[in-house]
């Protein structure tokens, strides 16, 4: 098991490092997290929902994802309440005290899918949450050390050298840790080192000596990874300025959802993207894209209250394009109707307008995977071109459009009928939007789109290679810089230790 002295220490990155190195040694190895708490999530083939940092573990082991990869998944809906997802399924929105009590319940259910991972997969590398040494988390935890103990698992724990006093964060977290958790501590992974080792060895022999733990590797900073972020929106890239040959502007929502939709357009050399920032005016661009939303009406509270609403206006008045993902064309569209309450209010709202479309909330969450045929219309030399799209929804608006559309996307088979993934073009060819996330990912889409959004499209990349990519970059680093011989070891003990059981 993984665990960190913090947040966004570098355990999710280190566990698909572990993952793909692991499977380069010949392991048979899945990735497993028992909580998760994102609003940026997978869609396993079986239909179900998972983080995304699961879901790129298990690419980097050479796994599909799976719900038991994950399967405790929450979904913050205010600063105390979340949706709680359960082996890949929405059971109900809980407050934090509801699912505190909850989490007995909750780790029968972690439990049941590290057994039925364990049957499948020699080693099984297991992602805690946040920090052990959480005083107030303790009671009933099933993120960290609770489900250590309780799968009898070794731990390694990693901090974050580029934030300071590392020294501190491993001694104080291994401080706060019940005698035999603190035993079941193998060693310590310190991540993000810029520098000369040689400067740091003296500290590294003094926390050897004080906490009787081995130093496991010191990862360097590798500034230009590229993995997809779970939570975090990395900051706007620096490219070439004659370069750019499209820029584009994405209002980030408070509750914005799978923003690793744009990670293939930021690595892009030849795209600007920009995340705007509440304060910020959308500054001018071929392209906006509202991306998606946990909670559409409180977010078009937030555009109007900070003026982007009148920023589209202008855009469009200069000729730009307007892209909307899953929350985003539901933004674009008519009226929004919550009958039930999903977002937490009875009210319809109208929103921006543009698309013949409305929206009714409903109950059941939408999670599938879906294919068609591109229908945008990019200039006159392809119009006629048909190009394959691909993608995955999730979401719980039913949205229904006004005779005679244009649609974003040709499903494969042919109907017209479904909402998955076929969206909506305006008349004008100036606003598009679909349920689909992921829609940039197969390079003869993403040419298409970037094409009609006024680029030339004589370059892309796509998500899929880009990741491989990055993860074979991610593992040549771990391979280099942490003491297999130690790790290897430990691996075999645990393997030699269930078999025994």
């Amino acid at each position: 098991m993984v665990q960190s002295t913090t947040s966004d220490a570098g355990k999710s990155v280190l566990l698909a490092g572990f993952c793909r190195c692991l499977k380069r040694w010949g392991y048979q190895v899945a990735p497993f997290k028992p909580q998760n708490m994102a609003l940026n999530s997978a869609v396993t083939a079986d239909g179900g929902e998972i983080g995304r940092s699961q879901a790129l573990q298990a690419q980097a082991a050479g796994l599909a994802p799976h719900v038991d990869m994950n399967p405790v998944l929450l979904k913050p809906s205010s600063d105390t309440g979340a949706q709680v997802i359960i082996h890949g399924k929405d059971i109900s929105n809980m407050q934090a005290q509801a699912y505190h009590d909850y989490k007995k319940v909750a780790m029968q259910a972690v439990l049941g899918s590290h057994q039925r991972l364990s049957k499948q997969h020699q080693v099984i590398m297991v992602e805690g949450a946040g920090s052990p040494a959480e005083i107030n988390l303790r009671e009933g935890d099933i993120a960290n050390m609770g489900l250590a103990e309780a799968l009898d698992c070794p731990v390694i724990i990693v901090a974050d050298i580029d934030k300071g006093s590392v020294f501190a964060h491993l001694v104080g977290t291994l401080e706060l840790l019940s005698a035999s958790e603190q035993n079941r501590v193998v060693g310590f992974v310190i991540n993000k080192f810029c520098g000369d080792i040689a400067l740091l060895q003296s500290g590294l022999d003094w926390l050897e000596k004080r906490t009787h733990k081995l130093i496991l590797g010191v990862l360097p900073y590798l500034m230009d990874l590229q993995l997809a972020e779970e939570d975090a929106i990395q900051a706007n890239q620096m490219i070439d300025q004659d370069d750019i040959r499209l820029r584009i502007a994405v209002p980030v929502f408070s509750r914005i959802s799978n923003h690793t939709d744009f990670d293939v357009l930021r690595a892009h050399p030849q795209i600007e993207l920009t995340f705007v920032i509440p304060g910020q005016k959308i500054p001018a661009a071929d392209l906006i894209i509202l991306p998606g939303s946990k909670y559409v009406i409180a977010d078009l509270k937030l555009l109007r209250q900070h003026g982007w609403d009148k920023d589209i206006v202008r855009h469009l008045r200069y000729g730009g394009k307007v892209l909307g993902i899953c929350g985003g064309y539901q933004l674009l569209g008519q009226t929004i109707h919550d009958p039930k309450g999903i977002e937490g209010t009875l009210e319809s709202s109208a929103v921006l307008g543009y698309l013949p479309i409305n929206t009714t909330l409903q109950i059941k969450k939408q999670l599938t995977h879906s294919q068609g045929k591109l229908r945008l219309q990019a200039d006159v030399h392809n119009n006629d071109i048909e190009v394959t799209v691909s993608g995955y929804q999730i979401h719980v608006g039913h949205t229904e459009r006004e005779a005679g559309f244009v649609a974003f996307a040709l499903l494969d088979d042919g109907k017209l009928g479904d909402d998955r993934l076929k969206g909506c073009v305006s008349a004008d060819n100036q606003m598009a939007g679909s349920y689909s996330h992921g829609m940039f990912d197969l390079p003869e889409a993403l040419q298409q789109i970037i094409a009609w959004a006024g680029a030339d499209n004589d370059k892309t990349h796509t998500d899929v290679n880009q990741q491989e990519h990055e993860l074979d970059h991610l593992a040549d680093a771990c391979m280099a810089h942490l003491d297999w011989p130690k790790i290897h070891t430990f691996i075999t003990n645990q393997i030699n230790k269930e078999q025994t059981t």
